[in-house]
């Protein structure tokens, strides 16, 4: 039987698309069949899985993530286990009768699945397995639990058991105390002891359902309550618990978030200048956001950022900014916002031949007339290798490599074979320049020299460019404006970005307005604030700390035009948004095709409004609706070199 999918190789898009796609959980149903019940959302997941992170369109509720706390467990043997059970009054069921197994007081157990015996005092067996559990004589991941419809006592110690961590409540109380918690912050304490010191318990599914569990210490009932949740955000995902205030915002723009939290530059790790990746985006000055969570602090994204925080100024600026378009500061994208490198790399492998040849690398070719070294071969060294530092423009060569041709016969020894070797070369393809950052020779399994070149690109943002804060509202650059025409509020602040307000009625991200009011208090503060989600800093807080400080409780500043230096007519929202620059740059996204000599087999004939001829109408890139109209609008603006004919056939 072939199995498809059981190796994946890890995404290093992101350090956050690297966590993501460790606990990601991939579902056998298959993906194409739309049935509603697999993908919804059950109530056995709650605290296991992510209720956010899941992937739109076909694979929406297929694949899941873990949630911040799960643990997956490890099979353990079984050995200590039927000891326990035999020690606790588990009689073998092999040695008993009819009557005695089906007597109502006896309760048949399980041991993975398996008949271990029967017992008429479960409940001593389940207080004795829980009691060794807790004070770690047996695995703190064995469950116990029983299903008293079927008069049966399940014991499971298997492996791919999701279970969480819970603080046990005894008498009303959680053994969890105060001064606990002190020694934690003093790191005098870790979270292995309050596991060795039997005041935390790993539940699976199962078990919880036979424990009474409190989401917050207020809902204690002293009478039936087990266990108290550790955290209320602990429900939710590495990816979804990076968004501040998540409780505040419609649920799919959660869902989307975390989708594009994977696809935001950044930093990888901190050795990601000795590694070369075939495709790696690094963001020039990450900065950590000024509204944080508790997950962001869990999970050391605030020591490997992905995004930048900008001033923006939520208001209408020119018809640049329709549909999400965002409007930059130039003198912002100077100063390095949004800048990132690119990096890419180029390999080949000197192979050795069976008969008794092998590739080579000549050093860079000169012309015979001026003898000196021709254009293409301008940056390599005497070895045939482009140096580290060398700026590569396209169709010049990196590595002068060659390769003997395939019918060439071996020679007895001491003869020499005159060879005519081919040209290979690696070549750098590419619209813009890039820079050798690194060159590595070294050899693979098959002891065949291995040489790696790491190619450097550096980008700033430019119309096109896909930017997204932490809400899931994505939008591309619209303009990009000189600072002096940007407008400006009394205390000569310039925003970054300009964003337009008709993105929040609809979408009903009210989490990202609270983040830009908490970003301004913490800015004025010099602290951090937390928008963690189910808690976090209120906005009566926060809007408190603005007033101190001599701004609107609201957020909202006087502006004045960039263009005359009047006041505008309404007062603009504006402070810091967390944004993430996304992998989708308009330069990666450009695509052209010239007509010539292959364009002929693709003639389609068309008949233009108003003519009887039939016009030669060549196949160029296929368009959608939008683009066509885009071009159309292109062909409608005065000075355009084309008419709406020419746009409507070649769109």
């Amino acid at each position: 039987m072939e199995r498809h999918g059981v190796t994946q190789v890890l995404s290093r898009l992101s350090y956050i698309s690297a966590l993501g796609m460790m606990t990601r959980v991939n579902s056998q149903f298959e993906k194409t069949r739309k049935v509603s019940g697999p993908r919804s959302l059950q109530p056995s997941q709650w605290g296991m899985l992510c209720p956010s992170d899941t992937p739109e369109g076909e694979g929406c509720g297929l694949v899941k993530n873990l949630a911040l706390m799960t643990h997956i467990t490890t099979e353990c043997s079984e050995e200590p286990i039927l000891r326990l059970a035999c020690n606790a009054g588990v009689e073998d069921v092999r040695i008993l009768g009819g009557e005695e197994i089906n007597h109502p007081a006896n309760y048949i157990v399980f041991l993975n699945g398996n008949i271990l015996g029967v017992t008429r005092q479960y409940k001593k067996l389940i207080k004795i397995f829980r009691m060794f559990r807790r004070r770690g004589l047996i695995s703190a991941f064995i469950s116990i639990y029983p299903n008293h419809n079927q008069r049966t006592v399940y014991i499971c110690s298997d492996g791919g058991r999701l279970c969480r961590p819970y603080i046990i409540v005894e008498k009303g109380l959680p053994l969890v105390k105060q001064k606990h918690i002190n020694e934690l912050k003093r790191h005098l304490r870790k979270f292995q002891d309050f596991l060795n010191d039997g005041m935390i318990e790993y539940l699976d599914v199962n078990e919880e359902n036979d424990s009474y569990i409190a989401t917050v210490e207020a809902d204690i009932d002293p009478y039936v309550t087990t266990h108290l949740e550790i955290e209320p955000f602990t429900i939710l995902g590495v990816c979804a618990g990076l968004v501040p205030y998540p409780h505040h915002n419609q649920s799919p723009r959660n869902t989307y978030q975390c989708a594009m939290g994977k696809q935001a530059m950044g930093t990888i790790g901190y050795n990601q200048k000795n590694r070369i990746d075939s495709l790696m985006y690094n963001l020039v000055y990450p900065q950590c956001p000024m509204v944080k969570t508790r997950t962001i602090e869990l999970t050391n994204f605030d020591k490997l950022p992905a995004g930048q925080n900008a001033t923006v100024a939520v208001m209408s600026y020119s018809g640049y900014d329709i549909e999400d378009a965002l409007i930059l500061n130039r003198a912002s994208i100077d100063r390095g916002y949004g800048r990132c490198l690119v990096y890419k790399n180029a390999k080949t492998t000197m192979k050795r031949y069976s008969n008794q040849t092998s590739d080579r690398i000549l050093g860079p070719s000169r012309d015979a007339t001026t003898g000196k070294v021709i254009k293409a071969h301008d940056i390599l060294d005497t070895d045939g290798i482009a140096s580290p530092g060398e700026m590569v423009e396209n169709r010049q060569v990196l590595i002068n490599k060659q390769m003997p041709p395939a019918n060439v016969t071996p020679v007895a020894q001491g003869q020499i074979q005159q060879i005519e070797y081919k040209d290979v070369p690696v070549t750098y393809k590419g619209p813009v320049e890039s820079y050798v950052e690194k060159v590595m020779v070294s050899s693979n399994a098959d002891e065949a020299c291995l040489i790696k070149m790491l190619l450097r690109q550096t980008r700033i943002p430019e119309i096109g460019d896909k930017f997204s804060s932490r809400h899931g509202q994505k939008g591309v650059t619209g303009l990009i404006v000189q600072q002096e025409d940007m407008p400006f509020n009394d205390r000569g602040i310039c925003p970054d970005m300009i964003m337009n307000p008709h993105g929040f009625p609809s979408r009903m991200t009210v989490g990202k307005t609270i983040e830009l009011l908490a970003g301004k208090a913490g800015l004025m503060e010099g602290k951090f604030h937390y928008g963690t989600a189910f808690g976090g800093s209120k906005v009566k807080d926060v809007c408190k700390e603005l007033e101190k400080h001599g701004y609107n409780y609201q957020g909202k500043d006087i502006f004045y035009s960039g263009l005359t230096g009047e006041p505008l007519e309404a007062y603009i929202y504006s402070g810091p948004v967390y944004y993430q620059k996304l992998k989708h740059m308009v330069q990666d996204k450009m695509h052209a095709r010239a007509r010539g000599p292959r364009a002929r087999r693709h003639l389609r004939c068309v008949r233009p409004p108003g003519q009887s001829l039939l016009v030669p109408r060549v196949s160029l890139v296929r368009a959608g609706r939008e683009r066509r109209d885009a071009v159309r609008v292109q062909a409608a603006l005065p000075g355009a070199g084309f008419n709406e004919h020419s746009a409507a056939t070649y769109s």
